[in-house]
């Protein structure tokens, strides 16, 4: 089995003005983030808007991406609490020959790593020939994976369990497992990761970084001086003052209004909010025209 690396975005859904998934537009957006420099993008994460998608809208972009020219440089998120619907959904997914998938534990419940390795174990045991990242971030599902839960799991299912998104940042630098693909969740760790070992990025911001993210991860392994990773961390840190999502959709709907659509309770950036982000980033001399989706 290859090894999952690179940059990857956790690519944004594009809605209509009545909030109905626009997928060709969704497809266009993740496409564009490959040819400015990601090797591929997360479809169906959190800044996807992915728990507030409807599965049936799901299943259509999923037919339409096993279309295209770029299908296998997708990871496919659920965003679905539901046991029966994650493996349902992943069955259709696996039809249509996805099998790289990004997966967070449900939300809301409280449980520990038992519970977490029996979830992952009924859907590896339902979908065997899935390929599953592991999705870490506590601050949305409640759950923070230990070493121990994630060793477990690679132990178990060392063909299907085959890496991390660690976007609670607590196990990013201390895990060592072979053939395991290991990302943290923010371009500020890019540099840093890839000294330890990591495989690269998934990451919201890689949605107007990508050309940057990908400049400190090929100057790394070609050896050459870093001369662009304070400035990509500069950049990310502004993003981090704000909602991502809410900024990334503020940010695009200055080239293109159909990203104004965004689904409740998310929101825009406010207009106080929204000027002091574009100057943030003005104040990088971050040119946001070459990187915008067009």
């Amino acid at each position: 089995m290859t090894k999952i690396k690179g940059i990857f975005a956790a690519s944004m859904s594009i809605l209509n003005q009545n909030l109905s998934l626009n997928i060709p537009e969704t497809i266009k957006h993740a496409e564009k983030l490959i040819t400015d420099g990601c090797h591929g993008t997360a479809i169906f994460g959190s800044t996807g808007q992915a728990q507030l998608i409807s599965i049936s809208e799901k299943i259509k972009l999923l037919n339409r991406l096993s279309e295209t020219k770029y299908k296998d440089n997708h990871l496919i998120g659920t965003g679905l609490n539901s046991l029966n619907e994650t493996i349902n959904f992943l069955k259709i997914a696996s039809s249509l020959n996805f099998e790289k998938f990004l997966i967070m534990p449900p939300a809301y419940y409280k449980y520990n790593d038992e519970e977490v390795i029996k979830f992952y174990s009924k859907i590896v045991d339902a979908i065997p020939e899935s390929k599953i990242i592991l999705y870490n971030f506590e601050k949305l599902c409640g759950y923070k994976f230990s070493l121990e839960c994630i060793k477990k799991l690679a132990k178990r299912f060392p063909q299907q369990i085959i890496g991390i998104k660690d976007s609670s940042y607590n196990v990013y630098e201390n895990l060592k497992l072979e053939n395991f693909s290991i990302f943290p969740g923010s371009e500020t760790k890019l540099l840093k990761g890839l000294e330890i070992g990591c495989s690269g990025v998934i990451t919201a911001t890689c949605n107007v970084t990508a050309k940057l993210s990908r400049k400190v991860y090929d100057d790394y392994f070609s050896n050459k001086q870093q001369s662009v990773n304070k400035k990509l961390i500069d950049v990310r840190s502004v993003f981090d003052k704000y909602n991502l999502i809410s900024a990334l959709h503020t940010l695009y709907s200055k080239k293109n209004k159909i990203y104004e659509n965004i689904l409740p309770p998310l929101r825009l950036l406010n207009e106080i909010e929204e000027k002091n982000l574009i100057k943030s980033l003005n104040d990088l001399d971050f040119s946001t025209k070459i990187t915008l989706a067009a």
